[in-house]
């Protein structure tokens, strides 16, 4: 055995590796193998926004590079979702775009609201249309004395 083949790993994607069936990847809309919306990554969210931000303002991705001080690979695959980008890499993206790292948070937060708000409704057309119910307990944990139990009617969720 060499050492080439001693050094590797099984490696298990998190998320299925694309095919040519698949959406583009901007496409955070469709979970094709149960055809409901897919739950969105949040470095998708946040490149998402970013790329919309710098091609609305009409900038390329080598000018915001260099005004971020970010190599414009890394930025390309941070716009891209394909890198997990560290809270400094996005002030510094945020910075040259002319916002706040809280502006490119909010952003990706009212995107993330919007999406989970559409697959809540997919996922109720789904289960209408099968007709198939869906419990949710809203007292408190197994064996709670009252209705709410002893968390005052918080749904806890892990």
């Amino acid at each position: 055995m060499t050492s080439r083949t001693t050094n590797q790993a099984d490696v298990i994607p998190l998320r299925p590796l694309p095919t040519a069936a698949d959406p583009a990847p901007q496409d955070l809309s469709q979970d094709l193998s149960r055809g409901l919306p897919r739950e969105p990554l949040w470095r998708d969210l946040v490149g998402e926004v970013l790329r919309r931000e710098r091609r609305a303002q009409g900038r390329t991705l080598k000018d915001v590079s260099e005004a971020s001080r970010i190599s414009m690979a890394y930025l390309s695959e941070v716009e891209r979702g394909r890198k997990e980008a560290s809270s400094e890499v996005l002030a510094a993206a945020a910075q040259a775009l002319g916002l706040s790292l809280a502006d490119v948070l909010a952003l990706a937060g009212e995107r993330l609201v919007s999406l989970a708000a559409a697959r809540t409704r997919s996922r109720s057309r789904s289960l209408g249309a099968a007709g198939g119910h869906r419990s949710v307990r809203t007292t408190g944990p197994v064996g709670a004395t009252g209705p709410a139990g002893p968390m005052g009617g918080v749904l806890l969720a892990a």
